[in-house]
């Protein structure tokens, strides 16, 4: 079985090398300053990429999104790294596994901040101690198709079915991918993402005339989650770095554009 897993990994190695090479013409509209982004940032918050690789367009399409890639920020609990820069976000990448990289690694890549609402101090410590104790862990390599067909720009899939391929992985607890790593921090404090729901009704006379309506939360895999669910879950704030301490448009200079540059109408 050995033997077996470490021909995989050589395999999956070697297309990770192919998939992670980066596109070509991929413009940031909006670039992250990292100075408002850390200042921005607090421990336990999830932050979104829009990547420039060649799987980054497979998963943005096979999810309808904008973002690629996720990384969870955990401040300044990890030692300075031989440059002399602080390894704040920890992530899972292709051929690499998890691993911590400082925060300016993104700063020419559109991102966003989704920051969990409530959640608890000890909370937040005990989201970021989980992925800081996953440390290492390697990338899941399980089902290497999962990661060839990311060969193609598009894969020609079906939309009903786009959303499962990215379902991966063997549940293998010392593998992981990107946002499932992320997912699973969360879902070890009981905090929600994406949850199934059920709603119940409950009579509250004997004729059932009025009644309540309650919700039942479903916890849903981990392995289901991608990086757009974090943008889209309920209980996730979106914070932008430019307002979040104070914003004033009249205090910005806009120039109208030249006459020429303007598109017709």
């Amino acid at each position: 079985m050995d033997a077996k897993n470490s021909v995989l990994d050589r395999i999956a190695q070697f297309i990770a090398g192919r998939v992670t090479a980066q596109s070509s013409g991929y413009e940031p509209y909006t670039p992250s300053d990292p100075e408002s982004l850390l200042r921005a940032l607090e421990p336990g918050d999830a932050l979104l990429i829009e990547g420039n690789q060649k799987v980054s367009a497979a998963i943005k399409y096979l999810t309808q999104s904008t973002w690629s890639h996720a990384a969870l920020f955990v401040g300044d609990v990890l030692p300075l790294d031989d440059d002399g820069k602080r390894p704040s976000l920890i992530e899972v990448n292709l051929g690499e596994g998890c691993v911590a990289r400082p925060l300016d690694k993104y700063e020419t890549y559109n991102t966003r901040i989704c920051r969990p609402v409530g959640l608890t101090k000890q909370d937040r410590k005990a989201v970021v101690k989980f992925m800081v104790d996953s440390l290492g862990t390697a990338y899941d390599t399980h089902n290497i198709l999962d990661l060839a067909r990311y060969l193609l720009p598009t894969p020609p899939v079906p939309i009903r079915w786009r959303r499962k391929m990215l379902s991966f992985g063997s549940g293998d607890p010392t593998r992981a991918i990107c946002s499932t790593l992320i997912a699973q921090a969360y879902q070890s404090v009981r905090y929600p993402i994406l949850p199934d729901i059920t709603k119940l009704k409950d009579c509250l006379d004997d004729e059932c005339e009025t009644y309540a309506v309650d919700e039942i939360l479903h916890i849903r895999h981990h392995s289901l989650f991608a990086p757009r669910d974090f943008d889209l879950s309920p209980y996730f704030k979106i914070v932008k770095p430019t307002i979040e301490f104070g914003f004033d448009y009249l205090k910005l200079e806009l120039r109208d554009p030249p006459r020429g540059d303007q598109h017709p109408e």
